[in-house]
């Protein structure tokens, strides 16, 4: 019985760690699309504002709100799908090295020294 309790313990610490990677996934490749990726953001919502003219055309009361939703749908997909591959692949985020700020540690090697501090600071 208490192999059976202790499989059964492995298994849930085991799917709170891959809820856990998931999760942080999901909110790293979020903040790195709102960054980084905000020239294609420009480009999908001009795309999308053509598309919603050319099916007004034809869908005169939902043009707008299909296009817009086709295109939160596709963003959510698509960082919901790339979380999930990378969670599933076995990478997570504690291993990646540029994602230091998520988990709160600093680059040790950039110190910051400001304009006054040669002339202010006590270095010798």
């Amino acid at each position: 019985m208490t192999l059976a309790e202790a499989s059964h313990l492995k298994q849930q610490h085991s799917f709170v760690f891959i809820a856990k990677s998931f999760l942080i996934w999901t909110f790293t490749l979020t903040v790195c699309w709102l960054v980084v990726g905000f020239p294609l953001v420009v480009l999908m919502a001009t795309g999308g504002a053509l598309a919603a003219v050319a099916l007004q055309a034809v869908l005169p009361m939902s043009a707008v709100a299909l296009v817009a939703g086709g295109i939160l749908a596709a963003n959510a997909l698509a960082i919901i799908v790339g979380a999930a591959m990378l969670t599933f692949k076995g990478i997570h985020p504690h291993e990646v090295r540029w994602l230091r700020w998520l988990n709160g540690k600093a680059n040790p090697i950039s110190s910051t020294i400001y304009a006054a501090c040669p002339l202010t600071c006590d270095r010798t």
